[in-house]
């Protein structure tokens, strides 16, 4: 599936602006303000100046929260999102309820008791995100996240994403009935869908050391069109002739 780009023009805008420069001054910029956000269930605040809200919506990182301070503007990030740039990028510090900034271990262990199968859906996040695929939440279209080749206001996502692992995915998508109906929904909202199996290769979850030796697959899945197929046949048929 070819990606589809909003508007004329859009696809040099992407290719002239690449996701990949935008995080990297995202990160600059967080490195030199020492930025530090606060936990806050299962989300993370990060208050920022002007020139931080412009990187963070052009990077697509959490989304703005509209306050009565003139001089700051908040974002809510994800738990993936939020451990991605403290973590990967390590461009943020994150503190808990006593003000005080958590470890990686501690942090890991808070975002794990939020979010049981966090160790799986941030491998997956991490692993898009490194090849600047962006990432939203997908719980409108029933997965887990969906896919864009570059910021959403430039094109339509193309890929539905279900994380899947050895733990925990006993009845997900095991039953003819439901795998089918996730096909068709990602069809009829044209997505690919993705799946990534997250191997855990023997390793636990008990910190984020061992996210080196965990491994993704990835599966994209299309529905096969028996009509389709009839016609492209005729015409091959026919120019054979």
């Amino acid at each position: 599936m070819r990606p589809r780009w909003k508007g004329k023009g859009a696809e040099a805008k992407a290719l002239a602006d690449p996701m990949s420069e935008i995080v990297s001054q995202l990160q600059s910029s967080l490195l030199q303000s020492n930025a530090c956000a606060l936990l806050s269930g299962c989300s993370v605040l990060l208050a920022v100046e002007t020139e931080q809200t412009e990187l963070l919506t052009r990077a697509c990182f959490g989304k703005p929260i509209i306050t009565a301070e003139k001089d700051k503007q908040w974002f809510q990030l994800g738990l993936e999102e939020a451990f991605y740039l403290c973590y990967s990028l390590k461009c943020l510090k994150i503190a808990g309820e006593d003000n005080f900034v958590k470890n990686d271990v501690d942090l890991w262990l808070y975002m794990k008791l939020k979010k049981g199968k966090f160790p799986d859906f941030y491998k997956a996040y991490s692993h898009l995100r490194m090849k600047n695929w962006v990432l939203r939440p997908g719980l409108q279209y029933g997965v887990d996240f969906v896919a864009y080749r570059h910021h959403p206001s430039l094109v339509h996502s193309e890929y539905a994403v279900i994380v899947l692992s050895e733990e925990g995915d006993a009845g997900r998508l095991r039953v003819w009935s439901d795998f089918h109906c996730t096909i068709r929904l990602c069809g009829s909202v044209a997505k690919t869908l993705l799946m990534l199996n997250v191997d855990k290769n023997g390793h636990g979850a008990i910190s984020p050391s061992c996210l080196e030796r965990y491994s993704v697959e990835e599966c994209t899945i299309t529905r096969w069109s028996p009509e389709q197929s009839r016609d492209d046949q005729k015409a091959s048929e026919n120019g054979a002739k």
